[in-house]
């Protein structure tokens, strides 16, 4: 049933329905009646919500969730057989501990703004990683990162969460940032990131995005990524590509390009 569909992905998002009554331009009471199975959506409402939740609009009728991306991280193990609607992908081991210490150190810096949950830390993720493969040609983190209707999702991001949950090392803390819903991650006092996992030159740079971006709200960094080439040339639900970053428009570029660069 399309209700029971609709409000298992409003939940399954942390979404309220005071959210999703504003972004479908209705009262609370009436997206109720939505959910409940009293009201029918209109096509436009039926599109909208399918662009909220990600999910293409054949499959939002059909109550389907449409193809699954499953991110493993590479072990030596026998790898389970994929089925038709996923697809997998694999993470070097080491790519997968540079990122739990590069997120412990930025949670360790800026996880207590007020305004710093998952939105905010996905589009720190992604700017800190795409700006570094601007300026230095170079892979930083070089994580897969989703092109979704909120922005840029790190694949990775979920599953590293939820070990570190498990560990220990940092606890989910579930809030608001005014009138909206907000994911936060506290670090473990007793934990310190290993920094010798970085340079200098990329901890320098992680300390200057943080320093210029960590401020803004996630509606301000879900429009600055919206404005970014990577995200604009990707299709839905497809990886970004970060060899795209060299079109970008002046807007969101980083780099100081002389002649010989543009020729």
């Amino acid at each position: 049933m399309l209700a029971k569909f609709i409000q298992q992905q409003r939940k399954k998002r942390n979404l309220t329905q005071e959210f999703l009554a504003s972004e479908l331009s209705i009262s609370r009471p009436t997206y109720v009646q939505i959910e409940q199975g009293g009201r029918d959506l209109t096509i436009t409402e039926a599109k909208k919500l399918a662009e909220i939740f990600n999910i293409s609009f054949q499959n939002f009728l059909q109550s389907k969730e449409g193809i699954k991306t499953i991110v493993k991280v590479e072990k030596k193990k026998k790898q389970t057989q994929k089925q038709e609607n996923e697809i997998r992908i694999s993470v070097p081991q080491e790519k997968a501990d540079k990122f739990r210490q590069i997120l412990l150190y930025i949670l360790k810096k800026v996880g207590g703004k007020p305004n710093v949950g998952m939105t905010v830390l996905y589009k720190l993720l992604y700017f800190i990683d795409f700006d570094y493969y601007e300026k230095y040609e170079d892979q930083l983190m070089g994580l897969v990162y989703m092109k979704n209707h909120h922005g840029p999702t790190p694949l990775l991001f979920e599953n590293l969460i939820k070990d570190m949950v498990k560990d220990g090392d940092v606890e989910i803390v579930k809030s608001k940032f005014y009138q909206y819903p907000q994911t936060k991650y506290l670090v473990n006092p007793a934990i310190e990131p290993e920094l010798s996992i970085l340079n200098g030159q990329e901890q320098k740079h992680i300390d200057w995005e943080l320093q210029r971006l960590s401020d803004l709200t996630a509606s301000q960094l879900t429009d600055l990524s919206h404005k970014d080439v990577p995200w604009i040339s990707a299709e839905d639900g497809k990886p970004l590509d970060f060899e795209s970053v060299f079109y970008r428009t002046p807007e969101t570029s980083v780099r100081k390009y002389d002649k010989t660069d543009e020729d």
